[in-house]
């Protein structure tokens, strides 16, 4: 019998087990037809090679498709206790990855402890900044408390998909399409002590996923990265 995800979830339904079997085989599929891009900084890779952890961000909107590309890797996603979170929550595991429940609005003081104990585990946390509700493209406090909290650097990733379609929710989701192609581009890492400025942090974070998110946007499909628009 299926479990629940999470101690907020009593009850297993089944709408939501066989929802998330369909979405990680679309996802399968959706990664075997798409052509991949990497833009990786030599400061990630040092990190990489070195195997220090990290915190990846990336704008809400642009997550959908992450799931292929970072499979197998000791990702943890914090994944809202909403409804349509709940088919997340079962898919990661099907990829490798973990998914703690809570956001900024619901659970999230338990939810960014959580995340804090299983990175020192050596998983790489994945959060949406603006997530779960917005205001789109705008960073929130969570993913820099956690920052700082544990002392790792933020590694803002900024992707395109060239086969989409948005969805009508309020960060008009990037759904993605198969046969076509993706990129994903790594920003300069960004570090917040106990003295930073928190404001001025969220700024820099802010416009290190935008010119990112611009990079991959230009070279997928020729155009800038409008961060005024959903």
């Amino acid at each position: 019998m299926p479990k629940p995800t999470s101690l907020e979830k009593k009850t297993v339904s089944w709408k939501h087990v066989l929802g998330s079997w369909a979405i990680y085989a679309y996802t399968l599929f959706l990664g075997w037809t798409t052509r991949i891009y990497w833009f990786k900084t030599d400061e990630f890779l040092q990190l990489e090679k070195e195997g220090k952890n990290y915190i990846y961000a990336i704008w809400h909107n642009q997550q959908l498709f992450l799931l292929y590309p970072y499979r197998g890797q000791k990702i943890c996603s914090l994944i809202s206790l909403s409804d349509d979170g709940e088919f997340i929550a079962r898919v990661l595991p099907k990829f490798g990855m973990k998914a703690v429940r809570g956001s900024t609005t619901r659970g999230g003081a338990r939810a960014l402890i959580k995340l804090m104990n299983i990175a020192e585990a050596g998983y790489h946390p994945m959060l949406t900044p603006d997530g779960p509700r917005g205001p789109i493209y705008q960073v929130q406090p969570g993913i820099l408390f956690l920052a700082k909290k544990t002392g790792l650097p933020i590694i803002p990733v900024g992707t395109a998909l060239s086969h989409k379609f948005k969805a009508g929710s309020w960060d008009k989701m990037r759904v993605p399409l198969p046969f076509g192609s993706t990129a994903l581009t790594y920003g300069k890492a960004i570090y917040v002590s106990e003295n930073t400025d928190m404001q001025a942090i969220a700024s820099e974070l802010k416009a290190e996923l935008d010119r990112v998110t611009d990079h991959s946007e230009q070279f997928i499909n020729k155009k800038h990265f409008d961060n005024t628009q959903g």
